[in-house]
């Protein structure tokens, strides 16, 4: 494998021209694949100024970008899945039977739990909050309540799944960019989720003793139709049977086109609703094109900087003589942080730091312990962002600003904070040889 040594005027040229490609193409609402081209030219640049044959370089851009096929495949499969459950009428379903169930006096706690769920079982933050934060706010609008700390309740219940469902597109990229499998990596996720869970959980049943409503909650009876809810749950079943997540998906879309199609939806309709997506929820194979592409180019741009280890030796550096988990896990998520500031996305962070620091991490750790610290860091930091498109679109379903709602996102700023001091106590515990058997065990 070969090393193109780079000064570090060139490494922070490369970095500016990169990053300040995606800002702009946040700041001036135009694809982000666009606004990524420059960083990927002045990287193939400085590559081919360095003496990389064109043909070297384009074999290293292949398998970089090979890297993101299985996320793509799932992106793109995600797609439809939205707005295909929409026309057939799940989603309302679902929704209705959520709203059935709140209570104005619980109503935080409730709002994060319905809206954690249904994110755990959608995998999209942004998606969630368009089918049930849309009529919670609304509700809430109703009852008179504080629609900042109504927000973040929702927002914190959105990631729960955009970080750790196996639906989730961004979880399926973090999975592949470390290389563990889906499953494992749920177990090594556990103990930071069940922790910031309850930490939020208990934050917003407090907030409900202490926020009084005299309004009341009126609602339509309740009618459940067994029918609709075929799609979801083909879904679940075939996850439980670890059937392979393109597999589950690909036959949940098929279930609701065939139920659309015997509730008298037209193909026409059907095939504009998987192109174009739905007015509420959006998705539609459409919309995610430059998305998709957008992952294949960062992929390329990473399978070049990590076959030739252009950023290693600053790597190296930033990481020398460190070796407790816990020196690791601050210094990935102070890089994460700034990545994640000046990428504006979440995709790119998620690509970046997980390749660049994985051989380190795999040396002194594993890699599961870089993608839980990830995984509370990395995927979280773009809905904190004021300036990230994860955070603009957050804030503009649920109607707060980002700034308003982030006190009483609970579920967002804590896990960075568990992540920390759960490294702290794994590597305080493991020079015990008996609490390390009882940790092994546990994890």
């Amino acid at each position: 494998m070969r090393i193109v040594p780079l000064s570090h005027r060139e490494i922070v040229w490369l970095l500016v021209v990169t990053l300040l490609g995606i800002f702009s193409a946040v700041l001036l609402h135009f694809p982000l694949v666009i606004g990524f081209l420059p960083g990927l030219f002045a990287l193939a640049a400085l590559c081919l100024h360095k003496g990389v044959a064109f043909r070297a370089l384009l074999r290293m851009g292949s398998r970089g970008a090979l890297q993101t096929k299985e996320v793509v495949i799932i992106l793109l499969l995600v797609s439809m899945l939205l707005p295909m459950w929409e026309i057939s009428g799940t989603m309302k379903q679902m929704v209705a039977l959520f709203l059935h169930f709140l209570s104005p006096d619980h109503f935080l706690v409730l709002s994060f739990f319905f809206m954690m769920l249904m994110s755990l079982l959608l995998g999209t933050a942004v998606g969630s909050l368009s089918a049930l934060g849309i009529p919670l706010m609304s509700v809430a609008m109703s009852l008179h309540l504080p629609l900042p700390v109504v927000a973040g309740a929702l927002v914190s219940g959105a990631f729960v799944g955009d970080r750790t469902s196996v639906f989730s597109s961004a979880y399926q990229l973090l999975v592949h960019t470390v290389g563990t499998s889906v499953y494992r990596q749920l177990r090594k996720l556990l103990p930071t989720t069940v922790l910031a869970i309850s930490f939020s959980a208990c934050f917003y049943f407090f907030l409900d003793l202490h926020i009084s409503t005299r309004a009341a909650l009126h609602l339509a009876p309740l009618h459940v139709n067994t029918i609709a809810l075929l799609p979801p749950i083909v879904l679940l079943l075939l996850v439980g049977f670890r059937i392979k997540m393109k597999y589950a998906f690909f036959a949940s879309i098929i279930c609701a086109i065939v139920l659309a199609y015997w509730r008298g939806t037209s193909l026409v309709l059907l095939r504009s609703y998987l192109w174009n997506g739905s007015d509420q929820l959006g998705g539609g194979v459409r919309s995610v094109l430059f998305l998709l592409l957008f992952i294949a180019l960062a992929g390329v741009y990473n399978g070049i900087l990590e076959e030739l280890q252009i950023v290693q030796p600053f790597l190296d550096r930033w990481l020398a003589n460190k070796k407790s988990l816990i020196s690791y896990t601050w210094r990935t998520i102070v890089a994460s942080l700034v990545i994640s500031a000046v990428a504006c996305n979440q995709t790119l962070p998620i690509i970046l730091t997980g390749r660049s620091f994985f051989s380190h991490w795999q040396k002194q750790h594993s890699r599961e312990e870089l993608a839980r610290v990830m995984a509370d860091s990395t995927m979280i930091f773009p809905g904190l962002i004021p300036w990230s498109i994860l955070a603009v679109m957050c804030s503009a379903i649920t109607g707060v600003s980002t700034i308003s709602y982030i006190p009483y996102a609970i579920f967002l700023w804590s896990l960075p904070l568990m992540t920390l001091l759960f490294s702290a106590g794994r590597q305080f515990f493991s020079k015990r040889p008996s609490a390390r058997l009882f940790f092994s065990r546990l994890l």
